[in-house]
């Protein structure tokens, strides 16, 4: 007789320090795949944004070591911002287990060593992080993206993080997955910030806060000629948008035009760096002018076919008349 096969037993949770080192060291492994993912769905919204002006970010030069580039200050920044917040967190936590003289730790570790009650928080919480991804192609009410996060988390991700929790390999992947995707959530938000920022200086000439740090150079310019250095389109203001295969992209606020010029013939003169408009200033001004021109210019044509069938219709009425007669 064959001897029985032993039980699969699902492994226990291993006995974990909860002090301070080791809660640092879990924000550390949840940290670093979040600022991935970040970084790796920023380029799309740097696609999205130089959209708005119908160009590729190629054709303004940037690509992933440029935006790389500029976006160093920012993450230079980013993180003196970020390891003060998550010190201030890691430390009130500290207090509040001490307050409570061990409650606090104590109710985690009971959650924590539920693997369904755990399950189902990180499967709620990456069901949520599609509200960037959804949002980004229509608006959506409070209740339907609620109803969207708890059917993905529960449909989708609740079991399989179950049976991820089963061994140490596998909550340390369900740690990355969990990072990942709420990387991947705040770079979609950050997309759509990006666009709403694209569409205000396209419409306004004015860039806000957040485009300069995601690599946006809000940088105007006057126009000149090679040859004899005189200001060219009226000496109006134009966005420098970049520069590529020998080319500048420019961008007419007046106009609402983005267009190129060769560099060999472009003089770049009277640079400003994210200039101060004055209250009520707005794109497109001499677009309606144009606008407002061709019309007027279409209803003169008219007018005047009108009236030449008129004195055609009287000449021939006369001619008419003087036959008759």
């Amino acid at each position: 007789m064959a001897p029985a096969e032993p039980l699969v037993r699902e492994e226990p949770p291993a006995e974990e320090n909860t002090g301070v080192l080791a809660v640092i060291e879990r924000i550390g492994s949840i940290i670093v795949p979040i600022g991935v993912a970040l970084y790796a769905v920023l380029y799309i919204g740097v696609e999205q944004m130089y959209g708005i002006f119908n160009i590729s970010p190629q054709q303004a030069g940037i690509d992933q070591s440029v935006l790389l580039g500029r976006l160093m200050g920012t993450l230079v920044l980013l993180l003196l911002i970020v390891l003060p917040l998550l010190g201030l967190v890691v430390g009130l936590g500290w207090v509040l287990d001490k307050v409570t003289r061990g409650t606090v730790g104590r109710a985690t570790t009971a959650v924590r060593q539920r693997p369904w009650i755990a399950a189902l928080v990180a499967a709620l919480w990456c069901g949520a992080t599609y509200w960037g991804v959804l949002n980004l192609f229509g608006d959506l009410d409070i209740a339907i993206m609620v109803i969207v996060a708890v059917g993905l988390g529960v449909l989708t991700f609740l079991v399989p993080f179950r049976l991820l929790r089963r061994k140490p390999v596998g909550r340390a992947g369900m740690k990355v997955l969990i990072g990942a995707l709420t990387g991947i959530g705040l770079g979609f938000l950050l997309i759509l910030q990006m666009m709403l920022g694209a569409v205000k200086v396209q419409e306004t000439g004015e860039a806000n806060m957040l485009l300069p740090f995601v690599g946006f150079q809000d940088q105007w310019t006057v126009i000149r000629n090679a040859e004899d250095d005189k200001p060219l389109y009226e000496g109006r203001w134009m966005m420098l948008l970049g520069e590529s295969e020998g080319t500048y992209v420019f961008y007419d606020c007046d106009k609402l035009e983005t267009f190129r010029r060769p560099i060999e013939t472009t003089n770049i003169g009277n640079i400003q760096l994210q200039p101060n408009r004055e209250p009520g200033f707005k794109c497109g001004t001499l677009a309606e002018q144009d606008a407002q021109a061709e019309a007027g210019e279409g209803g003169a044509g008219e007018g005047g076919e009108s009236e030449g069938g008129e004195s055609e219709g009287g000449e021939s009425g006369a001619g008419e008349g003087g036959t008759t007669q």
